[in-house]
């Protein structure tokens, strides 16, 4: 499921063509979702499919990111594959660091991206075998088959393209361009795409007259000139990665130039650093510069019109320039000629913040400059800009004012912080949010201005003998420009003994089955189904309203849409609209009320899928608003709007553990929630037979593999099937839906938002003696699977023994749409609470939070709250090796510099905490001629369950991989099958598995007796002719697994996951802005059944709690709607986020007698390891707020993203800029 935006990379193509003016072919990575397929007239595309394929010859950017064990799910693996090879047709011998930007557009959800940068830092190394191996590529005969001369004849005439609501033209010249801009003056000039592209997707805005000027000679070019005036000029079709590279160009021609002055390049050096920052490649090899450059200032404008004769305007780029919000002064017929930037002699510098480094739009931009009197420290002149302040650029004009003919010293800073404070002033109500950290930026980021100009100007003019101040030694770090390092890793496992059987793969490092067809693109997923001959195309027609009546519905303008076949709704419905996974309490359609934004209300049927979409958009629903519209968790407690029942375990005597206590303290935790592919087949087979008033066995699911679903929603993909069963049903065709990355994200919903509030006692020495916690999460306007997400209260001591305990769970109901389970389970929310309050302890005490951890922490045989004993427990050495691999102490630190370390430990129980889940089936085949065909209760959502299942067989029947093969899961060959979920899918799958293979087996060996010397196809033939059945089900239910909340007694988990993490990080206390500098995990999964796959669900899952604690965050209106439908505005980690230097260590000689071949489940625990780098950020949020004055606890809530970094560091600057009191405002925004 790609974004449609481009800001994924999944759909990325590499695009050729011939470029005039450098007189070559030019190899560009692009989205194809945002590439119009008009644009690439005279073009050549090269996909996934064109570079190799497993059937022919792979080629080795496909081979090595599959053999580095690179691709998991594999959505996300051609496009990654397609930037890498577009990089190495421009570059064969690329830097590690020239890599890593090549991957600035791509995002990957499963493999935590270490291994696909480490797969290709083989192409960085010069060895002749590779050489030899990329000239046999297929692809790279492109250079020589004539394709240069084909593309090089540039089209000649003006093209034009009619669509059926737009009118496509492609002029050559710029006169061509010039007189339709007089007869279309109000069309749309589509250089990249970038922008309308997402308008006509999102917007529903329309276009009808389309210009693309980008074949245009005259506005392709950067010229560059030497004279007195000294400018560069931009034409105006010059794309982002080309201006990049002709300001490199240009800067290293100065500085080689005997009378180069370093000052008169700093606006180009500017430009070129915010370019690192902009966008991804994708998008600069096609986004042209006249969107992008809005604060860089002191710039010109050339335009040009019709009106007299193609007489050209020069326009300021001042604050006049955009008179509002993506509005310009150019006149309706102008075109942008080009953008001329002039040398200066001016200090100056450009900032950027925003939510992740890479790929992101800002919050608040900057563009600033300054220049001396001669000689001096006094300010001639002075210019300062800020984006993300307003609907346009705006310009400090008061600010700037009263800071000439001043000093540049500690004074002027003063006063220019106290004046920005006043003139850059934003409601509370702002859009967008984060109005207390915006207007806190503008302060910080001229502060940031202050220090690096203070000392480039103390340097010059020491030069000219003159002595001024300098930046203070401690305070260097604030001026220095985010670097992006090289990682580097290391992964530690047990190895197979010598002498271990060759066809025994258990234990062996092997590839993912699928990881070749990943690469090459040939991996079928649900969308990549063929066609049927008369299939329609379905599309979801949903509420804006958060709880509301329906009073009507119009559907004629839709239904007169080009293609439509049909309206669905509620009427339609043959059996029952009543749906849900637990409890009936949804609807298949809304009938008569709509409960949250998103609730589907209706579905149009069409010939299109662009047709459906649009049709969908047309639907028009009448309301009464309802009240009362509850959205967050304050909300519901106010409220008192809780789903039944509410549990509660306790154990001890928690009063009596209060008054032992030597302090008492109370806080609160929050963690936001972030988005969840289904994985579960009975559920939607029975809801499905449900909706359709049909038995079960009327209806199949299959699935072949999952991809691109952001992480995994158990139950939620019924509220999509069933929709798409009920219209095939009422229209008689098949029918397909594919969700767009907006539309899945409005509609279903995510991990639970967490609400906790806990009093803990303590002694003096960090011995926690008693805790009272409440946790509230926000289930939405369902039930769902929230009562499993009560696993929480099964967390909520994570790591730690506390002799008395008691944990209150409830579950607000809201107007959201419903929330369900997600990696975890609810674990994870629970663990971090508790490391808030355990935190908390150590900052009250005085004491090292990594010492009041281990005083606390379980031992063998100790007993959890619901009573469980810990058997086999290796905590302790998961710490001690993780403590001796991370080199675990601290570093020097500076003012707006600090580092932060933390050590956090997982306990993570391995069930499902619904008894009866807790079971699974298998069917296994053999072939009269030794082939197998294995078929799982289990889906393949990226973690390598079928690889791992195939070893499973191969083990216990004794014979090779290559032998076995699995097809799908399916409900016709594997009924009432588990949710692949709870980390428990090897184990149950695998048991399964084996159970049929031992009966296999036994039926197998009369004639294995009869025929020792014999071989697999010898017993298995002999057998066939026999008439002995080769065919064998296989079933598995854990045992003795059971928990009464009532009693508190009974045994919830099958046994323990355990894990260490320590993490390193530095912020910048100025920006909130976090590098993650170090990671060394041990992961105890007793005997791993595949190092290589665990490895990388260890560093998968690690990168995903990465995200839930640091960066993604979905963000709601006061009345419920999602502003966060896709990764322009809801960040996930990417390339750049990844540790520095990552350590993965497998814990050896941990046998685990509970699960198929003595190993333990990897999912879901490796996930809450990454709180280590909450915590680290937490510990350096704390050596900011020192410097301050401010110790003891304080309040950072999940996830710490820069905003709450930068407000949690307070200082004298966020002093100045106050947040509103609540209940005075309405905010944009509310936590959820």
């Amino acid at each position: 499921m790609g974004c449609a935006e481009g800001g994924c990379g999944a759909c990325t193509v590499m695009v050729s063509k011939y470029h005039p003016h450098q007189n070559r072919i030019i190899h560009h990575a692009v989205n194809a979702c945002l590439a119009p397929l008009c644009s690439l007239h005279h073009c050549a595309v090269t996909t996934v499919d064109g570079i190799g394929s497993v059937a022919s010859k792979l080629h080795p950017v496909q081979e090595r990111i599959a053999k580095a064990h690179g691709s998991q799910c594999g959505f996300c693996t051609p496009g990654i594959v397609m930037s890498m090879y577009a990089l190495l047709r421009n570059n064969p011998r690329p830097s590690m660091h020239e890599i890593q930007e090549a991957f600035q557009g791509n995002l990957c959800r499963c493999t935590g991206y270490r291994p696909i940068l480490e797969g290709y830092r083989t192409f960085t190394k010069v060895k002749e075998q590779l050489s030899k191996a990329s000239k046999k590529s297929k692809t790279d005969k492109l250079r020589n088959t004539g394709t240069h001369f084909i593309l090089s004849k540039q089209p000649q005439r003006e093209l034009r393209f009619v669509g059926e609501r737009v009118l496509w033209i492609q002029p050559y010249s710029l006169k061509e361009l010039l007189e339709l801009k007089a007869t279309y003056p109000n069309a749309k000039l589509v250089v990249g795409n970038t922008e309308v592209g997402i308008e006509m997707k999102f917007k529903n805005l329309l276009y009808p007259v389309i210009l693309a000027p980008a074949y245009i000679p005259e506005l392709n070019i950067i010229q560059h000139t030497q004279d007195g005036k000294r400018v560069i000029y931009l034409k105006g079709c010059v794309c982002l990665s080309m201006l990049f590279d002709g300001l490199k160009q240009i800067l290293f021609v100065n500085t080689i130039h005997s009378n180069f002055i370093e000052l008169e390049t700093e606006v180009f050096e500017a430009v070129l650093e915010q370019l690192r920052w902009f966008a991804g490649q994708q998008i600069r090899n096609v986004a042209v510069c006249f969107v992008s450059l809005p604060e860089v200032k002191n710039c010109f404008i050339e335009v040009n019109g019709l009106e007299n004769d193609w007489e050209k305007r020069v326009l300021e780029m001042d604050d006049k320039f955009f008179p509002g919000y993506r509005k310009t002064i150019l006149k309706s017929e102008e075109i942008l000629l080009s953008i001329d930037i002039p040398y200066t002699r001016k200090y100056f510098s450009a900032f950027k913040q925003s939510p992740r480094k890479e790929d992101d739009i800002a919050i608040v931009t900057c563009g600033m400059n300054v220049l001396f009197k001669e000689k001096s420290n006094i300010v001639q002149s002075i210019r300062i800009s800020y984006g993300g302040m307003a609907p346009v650029t705006v310009l400090a004009t008061a600010t700037c004012n009263r800071l000439l003919n001043r000093q540049w010293n500690e004074e002027l800073l003063e006063q220019a912080c106290t004046s920005l404070a006043e003139e850059m002033s934003l409601s509370p109500s702002a859009p967008g949010g984060m109005v207390t950290y915006r207007r806190t930026l503008t302060i910080s980021l001229f502060y940031k201005f202050f220090l690096t100009v203070q000392h480039k100007l103390a340097l010059d003019l020491r030069m000219e003998g003159v002595t001024v101040e300098d930046v203070r030694a401690e305070y260097a770090t604030a001026t220095e420009l985010f670097q992006l390092d090289s990682p580097s890793s290391v992964q530690l496992y047990q190895a197979v003994p010598p002498g271990h059987n060759n066809d025994d793969v258990v234990g062996h490092p092997i590839m993912h089955l699928s990881a070749l067809k990943h690469a090459t693109g040939e991996a079928i997923y649900c969308d990549d189904i063929p066609y049927y001959e008369n299939e329609l195309h379905l599309a979801l027609v949903t509420s804006i309203k958060a709880h509301a009546l329906i009073k009507s519905i119009d559907t004629s303008d839709a239904l007169a849409v080009p293609g439509v076949v049909a309206f669905i709704s509620a009427k339609d419905i043959p059996g029952s609209n009543l749906t849900g996974p637990v409890v009936y309490d949804e609807t298949v359609f809304a009938d008569d009320k709509v409960t949250c934004v998103g609730h589907i209300v209706g579905a149009i049927v069409a010939d299109t899928q662009a047709h459906a979409q649009r049709a969908a958009k047309d639907v028009k629903i009448s309301y009464e608003e309802l009240q009362p519209v509850i959205v967050t968790i304050q909300d519901a407690i106010a409220n008192k709007s809780f789903y039944q029942p509410v549990r509660s375990i306790e154990r001890g005597d928690v009063a009596q553990g209060f008054k032992d206590s030597d302090h008492i303290l109370h806080g609160i935790s929050y963690l936001i929630n972030c988005p969840n592919a289904n994985n579960v087949m009975c559920l939607p087979q029975a809801l499905v037979a449900k909706a359709l008033g049909v038995p079960a066995n009327r209806v199949v699911c299959r699935v072949k593999r999952m991809g691109g679903g952001f992480g995994g929603k158990e139950s939620r993909s019924t509220i999509l099937s069933t929709v798409v069963a009920v219209a095939a049903h009422t229209v008689k065709q098949p029918v397909r839906c594919m969700l767009d990355r907006d539309e899945d994200m409005l509609v279903t919903g995510g991990r639970h938002p967490f609400f906790g509030h806990y009093k803990v006692g303590y002694m003096n020495n960090g011995r926690v003696m008693a805790l009272d916690v409440m946790l509230y999460s926000n289930a939405g306007n369902s039930l769902d699977l929230s009562l499993s997400v009560s696993r929480a209260l099964f967390h909520m001591d994570n790591s730690y023994n506390i002799p008395n305990i008691h944990g209150t769970g409830y579950m607000c109901k809201t107007n959201l749409p419903s929330n369900s389970a997600f990696r975890g389970f609810g674990g994870p929310q629970g663990m971090m609470i508790a490391e808030s309050w355990m935190s908390d302890v150590a900052l009250s005490c005085g004491l090292p939070a990594e010492e009041v951890r281990r005083m606390n922490m379980y031992k063998e045989g100790d007993f959890t709250p619901f009573n469980q004993r810990l058997d086999q427990f290796t905590i302790d050495r998961c710490w001690e090796e993780c403590m001796q691999l991370s080199d675990f102490n601290k570093c020097k630190e500076h003012r707006w510099t600090k580092r932060g370390l933390s050590i956090i430990p997982t306990k993570f129980g391995i069930s499902f905490t619904a008894v009866f889940l807790n079971q699974a089936g298998a069917l296994v085949h053999v072939y009269s001629d030794g082939s197998v065909l294995l078929t799982h209760g289990g889906t393949e959502m990226r973690q390598g369950l079928h690889t791992k299942m195939v070893q499973v067989a191969s083990k216990t029947l004794g014979i090779p991989c290559s032998k076995i093969h699995i097809t799908e899961t399916s409900t016709n060959t594997v009924p009432n099958t588990s949710p692949t979920a709870a980390s428990a899918s090897s184990d149950l799958n695998g048991m399964a598995i084996y159970n049929a293979c031992q009966t296999l087996l036994q039926r197998l060996q009369p004639y294995k007796d009869k025929n020792l010397k014999g071989c697999w196809e010898d017993w298995v033939k002999a057998a066939y002719f026999h008439r002995v059945n080769l065919s064998a089900n296989g079933f598995y239910k854990t045992p003795d697994l059971g928990y009464d909340f009532d009693t508190n007694s009974g045994r919830p988990f099958n046994y323990f996951s355990y894990g260490v993490a320590v993490s390193e990080v530095e912020i910048d206390c100025l920006t909130g802005s976090h590098k993650n500098l170090h990671t060394s995990i041990v992961m105890d999964v007793g005997k791993s059944l595949n190092p290589a796959l665990d490895i990388g669900q260890v560093e998968g899952g690690f990168m995903q709690g990465l995200g839930l604690f640091t960066l993604e965050e979905l963000r709601y209106s006061p009345d419920g709607y999602l502003y966060t439908r896709g990764p322009g505005m809801y960040k996930i980690p990417s390339f750049g986020d990844i540790p520095i230097e990552l350590k993965v260590s497998l814990l050896r000689d941990t046998p685990n007698e509970k699960a198929i071949f003595s190993s333990k489940a990897v999912g879901e625990p490796p996930l809450f390891l990454a709180a280590s780098v909450f915590y680290a950020i937490k510990d350096a949020i704390i050596a900011a707020r020192a410097e301050s004055g401010l110790t003891g606890p304080f309040r950072l809530d999940s996830p710490a993203t820069p905003e709450r970094i930068r407000n949690g560091c307070e200082d004298k600057f966020t002093k100045l800029c106050p947040p509103a009191d609540p209940g005075t405002f309405t905010p944009w925004a509310v936590q959820v």
